[in-house]
């Protein structure tokens, strides 16, 4: 009798100690987190105590330079490949308008009506000028009317990607590679903070694409009726002097931001990849403010020792 009673205690003891199965498959079955720009993002981390020379940034990648002459007065991991998400449009909107012709109408195709996510809700057979086309890109970050500008630009999104990697080596941008215009998630569609940095530069040289990413409300008009539009880029509020440019998020990518601002006629231009919702906003700041206070003959490196 006691033997049983042993053997009984035994395998109580092992059934206890076996994790449940449901349970395991449950976690197994969890949901993937969205990749929506905008969508909730991880528990702040805590960056590791900068180095010497080392900004406490909790960027995995940034950069900022002059908007002058190009030169690089900060960096960290600056030619590391990582996803830019919706900074995409930055280059986007570069080759829209440097093709010009920018009251000329686009007509939503069916395809274009398809593309989710952030999104102006298009519909087929609407028609809008790029122009207009452009600020819905850049302050609604609508993927919608990234497909329809590229498509519109380049005949199909294949051709567009083309020409904006073509672009990119243009502009000195050796480490990018895109696949689409509005920056959903793919992991052959990347950039570096260096390219990112580069390509924003360019842009920021068009008085169009200055005034748009500089704008903070805009009446967009569908049938006579407006839809206000409000910029996601925050810093033109909390940064003085902040003259655009663009935020990006996908789970994959985290928050991106690239930023400009211009203080006693200097212009700084910097980039965060991969950072935190707080990060987004307190790298950024950190970056323009380092730039403003360094002169451009200044070049340290997170990497220098």
């Amino acid at each position: 009798m006691a033997k049983s009673s042993r053997s009984l205690s035994f395998l109580l003891a092992a059934l206890l100690t076996v994790p449940s199965a449901p349970l395991t498959a449950a976690r197994r079955r969890a949901p993937r987190p969205r990749t929506q720009e905008g969508s909730p993002t991880p528990a702040p981390r805590t960056p590791p105590p900068p180095g010497e020379g080392e900004l406490p940034l909790a960027a995995k990648g940034a950069i900022v330079i002059d908007a002058f002459t190009g030169e690089t007065l900060y960096e960290r991991n600056a030619d590391e490949p990582q996803f830019p998400a919706s900074t995409t449009k930055i280059m986007t909107a570069l080759l829209v308008i440097e093709a010009g012709d920018l009251d000329r109408e686009v007509e939503v195709t069916l395809e274009d009506s398809k593309i989710g996510e952030s999104t102006l809700e298009l519909k087929p057979g609407q028609r809008f000028t790029r122009r207009q086309m452009l600020y819905g890109l850049m302050l609604k970050s609508a993927n919608d009317v990234a497909h329809a500008l590229g498509r519109d630009n380049a005949g199909s999104i294949e051709a567009f990607a083309l020409k904006m990697n073509q672009r990119a080596r243009e502009l000195g941008g050796t480490s990018t590679h895109f696949v689409n215009p509005n920056g959903l998630h793919d992991l052959a569609h990347y950039t570096t903070p260096r390219d990112l940095a580069r390509i924003a530069r360019a842009a920021m040289q068009q008085p169009l694409f200055r005034q748009i990413v500089s704008t903070r409300d805009y009446d967009w008009m569908v049938d006579s009726e407006s839809h206000p539009l409000r910029n996601h880029n925050r810093l033109l509020e909390r940064f003085p002097g902040c003259t655009g440019v663009k935020t990006g998020y996908t789970y994959p990518a985290q928050q991106v931001l690239v930023s400009a601002a211009m203080r006693d006629h200097r212009e700084v231009i910097a980039v965060v990849m991969h950072t935190d919702k707080p990060g987004i906003w307190d790298d950024s700041m950190l970056l323009l403010d380092y730039g403003f206070g360094h002169p451009v003959a200044a070049i340290p490196s997170a990497t220098e020792k």
